[in-house]
Order: structure tokens, then sequence, then C-alpha cells
């Protein structure tokens, strides 16, 4: 059987899926109506789903970093997360947080905190469903886990985050964030709700109201998908907000890529190219900002 030709229309349904209204038998159904059968839409449907087999790009192994799993105070209970930093450091480090799309802390999140690790940083990966037990597996449990969260626990979490690297001893108590999709739209709730928030970067985050952008203090990265009509809706008004408030940021939107671009556990939507790019200007904003 000849490779299955993946089109927008089934990406777009995928999204609305994995973000949206549809379960996962409504979009089983839709995708079947797309493909023509059941039996083209179940291969194509792992294509559009994230892999975690594929998520190591820097192995758990790898000698050039240390990873721990650490528990610290958060909002009202414990934080966990997965902390990574470069073997060979000598000193203290500027610290990130990789915030995780809405499958939780799952390998592929864990495999950025060591590529950021390796760009020189103490990388903080948490468990932003910690409070609910853990990131489940089961990534449509996760997802479902994710929806039920306290959005205001879950701020002062992120909150809590930056306070425990700003007072680790491995840090030079200055921290940034970085997140994606669920995580892109945590890092900028993260950017209003603390000052001492450094710098954020958002990949094709949800935007904050725009009446909030006046309490943001961090300098902003935004980065965003040419096709992903759902969150570019959000830009002109928060770019807006921001230019009014006198902010600084920058603005990438990569054309025609999909939301969850960087995803490279994700046949169907990642795009080397523009993930490659957009991990180059995140590295070097990262590098000028948290300091």
């Amino acid at each position: 059987m000849e490779k299955p030709q993946i089109t927008q229309a089934m990406i777009n349904a995928y999204d609305e899926y994995t973000h949206l209204s549809l379960d996962r038998r409504a979009f089983m159904r839709k995708l079947t109506a797309l493909t023509g059968s059941a039996a083209t839409a179940a291969a194509i449907a792992p294509l559009l789903a994230a892999n975690s087999a594929q998520a190591e790009m820097i192995a758990e192994t790898d000698p050039r970093v240390k990873a721990e799993d650490v528990t610290y105070p958060g909002a009202g209970g414990d934080m966990k997360g997965y902390l990574v930093r470069p073997a060979d450091a000598s000193g203290k480090l500027p610290a990130v947080i990789v915030i995780h799309e809405n499958r939780g802390l799952n390998p592929h999140i864990k495999d950025v905190a060591r590529r950021m690790a390796l760009e020189g940083f103490v990388a903080l990966a948490p468990d932003f469903l910690s409070p609910a037990g853990g990131t489940p597996a089961d990534e449509d449990k996760a997802r479902e886990m994710i929806g039920a969260l306290d959005g205001k626990q879950t701020v002062d979490n992120a909150v809590a985050t930056v306070t425990y690297l700003e007072g680790n001893d491995l840090t030079t108590g200055k921290a940034g964030a970085i997140g994606f999709c669920w995580g892109g739209g945590l890092v900028n709730k993260l950017a209003v709700a603390s000052p001492d928030l450094k710098a954020g970067v958002a990949y094709y985050g949800a935007q904050p109201p725009a009446e909030d952008v006046p309490m943001i203090k961090a300098a902003l990265l935004l980065q965003y998908a040419g096709l992903d009509d759902r969150i570019n809706a959000g830009i002109d008004a928060y770019k807006k907000a921001l230019t009014d408030n006198g902010k600084d940021f920058t603005i990438h939107i990569y054309d025609g890529v999909n939301h969850a671009f960087n995803n490279d556990t994700s046949a169907a939507r990642y795009d080397k190219a523009a993930a490659d790019l957009a991990w180059g200007r995140t590295v070097e904003f990262l590098k000028a900002k948290v300091v």
C-alpha cells in the first residue's frame, strides 16, 4: 500500500480534535469521510498524531547533560518537573522553563529541555498536571486532564516555577520561558502574571486579553504558523496592544506551515526548515534577554 496522501483538511480535522470540539470517534468519522475509507483513515491517523518513539534528538543517557526529576513548591501543592543542565557547567547558568503542549510532560518535551540545556541553560520542564496526579501515558486522557485544570492555579504554578528557578543554586537567578501550543498560551499568561520573568518565547500560543498586556515586563518572541488560522486570529489585537504599551516583542510568522510545526514527532505537521529557523531565533533571543 502506498503512503497515503495527507491533505490540509485532514490536518485541520486533527487540530479540531486535539484543541476544540471533536472527540476521537467524531474525528475518525470525519477523517473517513475525507479519505474515502475507514482503512485509509486508520492509516493516516497515526501520521497526524505525535509519535513518542521519535522523541529523542538528545538521548536521556547523553553524557553532555545532567538530568534529574525534581519536586518543588507550587501554588497549594508540590510541582514535579524534569531539570536538565550541561554536564560541563562550571558556574551558574540562566534558566529556561520549557512548557509542554496539551499532552502534558511527555518524552518530546523532555527532549526539548535537553536541547535547551545544551544551549547553555538550566532547563526545567514542569509537569503542569502535577495537581491532578501527573501526566498519564494516554494522550487523550492527558488532554482531558489539561482541560479540567484550574486556570488560575495553573498560572500560579508557572509563577511558582519562576520563583523556584530564581532561588535555585544552579542558576543566575534569571529565568525565561518557552512553550508550545497550550504551553505557548501559558507563556503569554505567565508574562502577564510574573514581573520577574525576563523573556518568553511562545510557539503558536493563544494570546492574552489586550487589557492584560500593560502588566507584561518580559521581552517576548512570538512564533506563529502561517496556516494556523485558529491561533492567528488573535495576532493583530495582541500586536496592537503590545505596540501601544511599548513592550519589547518580536513576531515571526512562518508561511505555509501548520500549528505544531516544531514538533518533530508529528510526521504530518513537522516542518524542519521552519523548526530549525525558529529554534535558532529562540536560542539567540533567550541568550540575549535572560541576563
